[in-house]
């Protein structure tokens, strides 16, 4: 049984600074969607995030808020 979806915090489209790297927000993966055999990506909701270097990271939400919270993620806009 999955999860219900819940309202991810961020949207699409926010910009953000990650330690100097500056990225947006690509992607809200809700929780199931993501095929994968990694148990914790596929039952919480992920931020796919797209960096100007071109790296792009998959974050879970809580890890997304804890980093935001800890000033180590800054919200651009």
């Amino acid at each position: 049984m999955q999860p219900p979806e819940s309202k991810p915090k961020y949207c699409v489209g926010t910009l953000i600074q990650d330690m100097g790297k500056v990225g947006v927000i690509s992607k809200v993966i809700q929780s199931g969607a993501l095929k994968t055999e990694v148990a914790a990506i596929k039952w919480r909701l992920n931020y796919e995030i797209s960096y100007i270097d071109g790296d792009i990271q998959v974050m879970g939400e809580k890890t997304f808020i804890r980093l935001v919270e800890a000033k180590v993620i800054k919200i651009l806009s």
